[in-house]
């Protein structure tokens, strides 16, 4: 069975600097991935560089079958990848519900009811649906900044930093929810993370990466022992 995503010698970064320097990676049907890294070593540039938003210099990425190492971000959007990017960049001056039908900007009439759909696993947001994005609070923007991508209906979302700045019981909903949504989607994801716990809680499998390359690849029993071994009893 062919892998849903498959990256390999993934070469890219910004302008005439280059970040990245052979990512290879590949995620399966509803397989939850985690990079974890420090700042500054690759994470976010490989989430950039997986949704089209920088180019790729070098090597090839391949979503459902479909080649599209150089299509451009709404392109890989249309064909189901789904984008949060760090610090939720959600519209501040428009209510949640009005942010929510941006997420719709081009589906198709019949897809409008998506909303109601994604609602059933966002209820915090359901008695926010008239409070404009910028007076949540962080944690809330996040959800909605979730909730949005999924009215797209991806089948794989890039979340960039998803715990930054925000609150640990809003962490703690956080993880709940997408645990809950790989069960009732059936949907992959890549989560580019700083914080262990998080990353554990989430992850099928996790990979370190370090100045623009791929270091090291745990499974979930190697996540536990290293979760353990930080956090002694």
């Amino acid at each position: 069975m062919s892998a849903l995503l498959e990256v390999k010698n993934l070469r890219s970064g910004y302008g005439r600097i280059p970040i990245l320097f052979g990512i290879d990676m590949t995620v399966q049907d509803g397989e939850y991935l985690g990079i974890l890294g420090h700042n500054g070593m690759g994470k976010t540039t490989t989430l950039r560089a997986l949704m089209g938003h920088l180019p790729t210099t070098g090597g090839s990425v391949v979503f459902a079958g479909t080649t599209i190492t150089h299509l451009k971000p709404h392109e890989r959007s249309r064909l189901g990848i789904g984008f949060v990017p760090q610090g939720r960049e959600i519209f501040p001056d428009l209510s949640v519900i009005e942010n929510l039908r941006m997420g719709l900007a081009a589906a198709p009439r019949e897809d409008r009811s998506i909303i109601d759909a994604v609602l059933q696993d966002f209820p915090r947001l359901v008695r926010l649906l008239d409070r404009r994005g910028g007076a949540l609070s962080g944690g809330e923007q996040q959800l909605l900044a979730l909730a949005r991508c999924l009215c797209t209906k991806p089948k794989l979302i890039l979340l960039d930093e998803p715990t930054e700045g925000i609150q640990p019981s809003i962490i703690e909903e956080i993880i709940e929810t997408l645990l809950a949504l790989k069960k009732r989607w059936n949907m992959s994801l890549i989560v580019v993370e700083q914080n262990l716990e998080f990353i554990t809680s989430l992850s099928d499998r996790v990979l370190n990466i370090q100045k623009g390359r791929i270091t090291e690849e745990l499974d979930r029993e190697g996540l536990l022992a290293r979760d353990a071994a930080m956090h002694p009893t």
